[in-house]
């Protein structure tokens, strides 16, 4: 009897596997949604003494809209956040920048976040939530 070296088609069905394997990868990443790109930071004092003024600013960018609005918002305890100010609109590639001046009125715990809105047009009355920041917490002594 002989023996039959199967070895060139083994070899050539594993080219074929990886090759497909390859295709159907490659295709997949086209496939695939683009991420939007940006990012939102604020910056607070740790602490601040009662009746002076602190500043809160943030500053943020994102790619997924055309314009860009920043608003700061705060709150003490657990209650709801209110909005204390907005920045100037911002067009995509530039960021969006706000500046609140707050006076510790009384002592305790205050939380401030920014978060940032997508606009269609500058003067978009509907704006779309598209980042927050975490929360900074100033503490009034």
């Amino acid at each position: 009897m002989f023996r039959v070296k199967k070895t060139g088609m083994k070899t050539r069905g594993g080219r074929v596997a990886v090759i497909g394997a390859l295709s159907l990868a490659s295709v997949a990443l086209a496939a695939a949604p683009a991420a939007a790109k940006g990012g939102v930071e604020i910056t607070a004092p740790h602490t601040a003494p009662v009746g002076k003024t602190f500043t809160v600013a943030a500053h943020a960018d994102d790619d997924a809209s055309d314009y860009l609005r920043i608003c700061l918002e705060n709150r003490t305890g657990g209650q709801a956040w209110h909005q204390l100010a907005c920045g100037a609109v911002a067009e995509r590639g530039t960021d969006a920048k706000a500046t609140a001046h707050v006076k510790a009125a009384h002592r305790g715990a205050q939380q401030y976040r920014a978060v940032v809105y997508g606009l269609l047009s500058p003067n978009d009355r509907h704006p779309v939530r598209q980042r927050t920041s975490g929360p900074a917490t100033v503490n009034i002594r």
